[in-house]
């Protein structure tokens, strides 16, 4: 039997890298699954390229920073689809600039990472909450290595404070949801190749080789890489598994 049959499925960030790797990943194993972005063309693409293959999905544009257009697609997947079962917040983004830049780049870093990276992520659960405690659902946050260490490379430290406050969301929640039925964890990827860091990576090979230089497994990771934890995670194979984090970093932190 599929890992997450009759279970519908949201994931942010869907259109490409590992949100869409993610979604097609549960729609594989049986789910119904809901691709939310503000790509709203990526995200169809991906949702028709689910549906091609024999699965169910569907998506809606949606900007996580905006509270109101988070009820509001909510209430549209309850009305149109079902009763969620599954979130995965992975809608998220990353600066370069360091904190000592132009004043004007880092208040602006801080303002955007956070409005998306953790705002976002509050907003989108707080949304969704009554469906996943109705169905005793599952949560995964996307966190990052930089839950726990500011990596040697150029990075904002927004994005750190973004991902260490993600991790502390996810335990929060836990400790509080727990008695709701309702499951909420996390994974920590390493460097993955992304869209989101494609341009820094064809222009700034050095960034890539500290990351390698730092991580046993010797490579970066793809975006398929999330999908066996997030899978993990959302089924009952870890059906007594809550407030944990998942590394999926090569073995980063190890060194």
């Amino acid at each position: 039997m599929p890992l997450l049959e009759n279970h519908l499925a949201v994931v942010t960030g869907a259109a490409s890298g590992i949100g869409r790797a993610i979604a097609t990943g549960f729609a594989r194993e049986g789910a119904r699954v809901v691709l939310l972005d503000l790509n709203v063309r990526g995200a169809a693409e991906a949702a028709q390229e689910i549906r091609d293959a024999g699965g169910k999905a569907d998506s809606f544009a949606l900007d996580v920073t905006r509270r109101e257009d988070c009820i509001a697609v909510a209430r549209k997947i309850a009305g149109e689809i079902g009763q969620v079962s599954v979130l995965v917040n992975n809608a998220g983004i990353n600066r370069r600039n360091a904190f000592t830049a132009d004043e004007g780049a880092v208040i602006k870093d801080w303002q955007d990472i956070m409005a998306i990276n953790l705002n976002g992520v509050f907003n989108v659960t707080h949304a969704f909450l009554k469906p996943l405690c109705a169905s005793k659902g599952r949560i995964v946050n996307i966190a990052s290595i930089q839950s726990f260490v500011h990596v040697r490379t150029p990075n904002s430290p927004a994005y750190t404070a973004s991902k260490h406050g993600v991790l502390g969301f996810t335990r929060a929640l836990a400790a509080e949801l727990g008695r709701e039925g309702v499951r909420v964890n996390a994974i920590g990827p390493g460097l993955i190749e992304t869209p989101l860091n494609e341009q820094v990576r064809t222009t700034n090979p050095q960034l890539v080789q500290t990351f390698l230089d730092h991580t046993p497994l010797g490579r970066a990771g793809k975006p398929e890489d999330i999908v066996g934890p997030a899978l993990f995670l959302a089924s009952d194979l870890s059906a007594y598994v809550t407030g944990s984090i998942v590394m999926a970093d090569g073995g980063y932190r190890t060194i």
